[in-house]
């Protein structure tokens, strides 16, 4: 074994190594017969979600745009943080097949799993509303694409996520509490959240894991009485074997820690929360830490199809799929008052919206012009910022 760990390497990656053996076969069978110069356009898109999810996020083109930076292609896409609906094409490559055919496997593997993360991220930040979603899952990942989960459930609309290399490469500060060790160690709850209060810096916020031991409720009150006024919030992650009515615990530490004067505590609810639990807990708890919901989603698929040939006798584009998909390039319309979305072949415009009458957008834009990105790849916190201005116009 050369290598420690089980994973492709960027170069890997970027020279198309990390791909299906039938596209390495079909590349060497199309330059034997003088094929793999054909010119084509191929497009990327989604033609079902989720049972019962009514749209998506697309996210990934960054990285996408990386591997054929360099290359002679042109690539029309829209913004990375989108959301989408089935069957819109959110990629489209014009370029001659050789250049991206053993990139097949690998964009679809980029897009549905940056997307698929970055949606359920989405879905969980529009129930919340104005509570904090923390992404805790990288411990349920491959470790090597924990930096990539992050950013996916970021740009998604969490509000921070605690994995210390995903929250550096993003320009983030990773948001953390404590584990249950701390106070194991310490045999001690007081100590350990004392500790943790002489130690770690002073900008860190004190939140102290209140489950281990005793009641929810008792050691809240607990945490409050030995931290006073330095106490932020206060964590519950409790076992499911153990969890009970995890409402009542909630409302019963609210009312709590009120009653006692230490209304400034924030109660922070971790462990096997997913969208159920936030609707119902909302109320109560003002910080959600989500993991394992967030980091195996589910999958938000995509295909890469071919759709047009270009003719070089007639110089036209000919449009072709294989059957079950939409020949020929599309272009999306989007109405900006009421978000309806219209896919019209890419020779036709939309003036407005056949619904409302509203002023109407194409969404797939020029990025890659012979192989030059020629427009900015915004930073995650921009791109979460689209993503939470178009999830106030969408339902669940």
């Amino acid at each position: 074994m050369s290598r420690p760990f089980y994973i492709a390497t960027p170069e890997e990656i970027l020279k198309g190594e990390a791909t299906d053996i039938y596209y390495k076969r079909t590349l060497e069978i199309l330059k034997k017969k003088n094929l793999d110069k054909t010119k084509v356009i191929m497009d990327m898109h989604s033609y079902s979600f989720p049972k019962n999810y009514k749209w998506a996020v697309f996210a990934g083109l960054e990285e996408v745009l990386r591997i054929l930076e360099g290359k002679p292609v042109k690539v029309w896409a829209m913004d990375e943080g989108t959301i989408i609906r089935p069957w819109e094409p959110v990629i489209s490559i014009e370029c001659q097949y050789g250049d991206v055919c053993v990139y097949e496997s690998i964009f679809l593997g980029i897009v549905r799993f940056y997307s698929s993360i970055a949606t359920k991220a989405a879905r969980l930040k529009k129930i919340a509303g104005d509570r904090k979603v923390v992404f805790f899952g990288i411990r349920a990942l491959h470790p090597a694409v924990t930096p990539a989960a992050d950013r996916a459930a970021f740009i998604g609309g969490c509000d921070a996520v605690s994995g210390v290399i995903g929250a550096k490469l993003i320009g983030e500060k990773p948001v953390g509490t404590m584990p249950h060790e701390l106070i194991l160690i310490f045999e001690d709850q007081r100590k350990a959240w004392k500790a943790f209060d002489e130690v770690v810096s002073p900008e860190v916020p004190r939140i102290c894991l209140c489950d281990t031991w005793f009641d929810e409720r008792v050691e809240a009150v607990m945490a409050a009485e030995t931290l006073g006024e330095k106490l932020a919030a206060v964590r519950f992650d409790t076992p499911g074997s153990r969890r009970g009515n995890m409402l009542k615990i909630v409302k019963e530490a609210r009312w709590t820690l009120d009653l006692l004067g230490y209304k400034h505590v924030k109660i922070v609810v971790s462990g096997g929360i997913d969208e159920e639990q936030i609707a119902e807990l909302k109320e109560y708890a003002d910080f959600f830490g989500v993991g394992t919901a967030i980091a195996c989603p589910p999958p938000v698929d995509f295909s890469f199809d071919l759709v047009a040939k270009y003719d070089e006798k007639t110089g036209e584009w000919k449009p072709i799929s294989k059957k079950g998909k939409l020949p020929g390039r599309k272009q999306v319309y989007r109405c900006e008052n009421c978000f309806e979305d219209y896919l019209v072949p890419w020779n036709k415009s939309l003036d407005k919206c056949p619904k409302c009458g509203g002023k109407v957008k194409p969404l797939l834009k020029l990025y890659v012009d012979n192989g030059k990105i020629v427009r900015e790849l915004p930073p995650a916190r921009k791109v979460r910022e689209y993503v939470l201005e178009q999830l106030s116009k969408v339902e669940l």
